[in-house]
């Protein structure tokens, strides 16, 4: 079978998952800078969740990296099977917190108005931080993608 764009061991999968922990790095950054951010559960649990993605993206980029220094194939199936059970994993629990995030400015912006009353929570950041853990999700999903239909032609 043919490289996929995104297989493991190869540049463009040591990217990917460089890719993943920025973006999860970044989503974590930002939340943490915002003031109030501990006061809502889903914004704790998008941290967390950024958090197993960072060690996640970090391990398998490491191992990429050792791939690509001694040119070794990594498409043995039960090494292709834990980055494919990681990878869904990871990707479940990185769209749920970034869903359940986004409820909840949605409802703190719009609904409750809480960004320009008197409390005026930073909202900005806490968008931010969002839409990086929506870039994190979409990146982890290429990659899970990637390693189903590699599991699959092993």
């Amino acid at each position: 079978m043919k490289d996929l764009l995104g297989s493991p061991g190869t540049v463009c999968g040591l990217m990917l998952r460089i890719g993943q922990c920025l973006f999860a790095a970044g989503s974590i950054g930002v939340m943490i800078s915002a003031v109030g951010f501990s006061n809502f559960t889903a914004y704790c649990y998008l941290i967390a969740s950024m958090g197993l993605q960072v060690f996640w993206s970090f391990g398998l980029a490491c191992l990429d990296i050792y791939a690509l220094r001694i040119k070794r194939d990594l498409r043995n199936p039960v090494l292709v099977s834990l980055f494919v059970v990681g990878d869904w994993v990871t990707a479940t629990l990185s769209l749920a917190a970034a869903c359940s995030s986004a409820g909840i400015a949605v409802l703190y912006a719009k609904d409750l108005k809480f960004c320009t009353g008197p409390t005026h929570l930073p909202c900005q950041r806490f968008e931010l931080a969002i839409a990086l853990a929506f870039v994190t999700w979409f990146l982890i999903a290429m990659s899970s993608h990637v390693m189903f239909w590699i599991l699959a032609s092993v």
